[in-house]
């Protein structure tokens, strides 16, 4: 059998997002909410800090922390769908439609690894 392209993608989450990833064993993303229409991944890392970082860690929902997701996904799947440049030059993302979101979740390869965690600076919380 031959081997399956993968492309490496990454997910910035927040605490209560992490939590149901840890509940499937690292394996899939949890449904979207009914507000959520889309699932983004982001493409590189530097972006997923960025939201991780300056966005999740200021976020109530997102329980004011911030981690960094690294995931596989076929390749062949992907080609599906655009990617989405939706600000400088690394905000890029594809989007999933949430109804193809079990599907995406059927193709990732491997486990879900968490590679960041980021939290507010003290003086942020003041």
């Amino acid at each position: 059998m031959a081997d399956i392209e993968t492309t490496v993608l990454f997910r910035p989450v927040g605490q209560k997002e992490l939590d149901l990833i840890a509940g499937t064993g690292w394996t899939a993303f949890p449904p979207r909410l009914s507000w959520q229409p889309i699932f983004y991944p982001v493409l590189n890392e530097e972006y997923a800090t960025f939201i991780a970082r300056e966005w999740n860690t200021k976020d109530e929902a997102s329980g004011y922390v911030g981690y960094v997701l690294r995931f596989r996904v076929q390749t062949n799947f992907l080609s599906n769908f655009q990617v989405q440049k939706v600000g400088g030059a690394s905000a890029l993302e594809y989007w999933i439609p949430s109804e193809h979101l079990s599907e995406f979740n059927s193709k990732i390869v491997g486990h879900i690894e968490h590679i960041a965690t980021f939290r507010p600076n003290e003086e942020d919380r003041a």
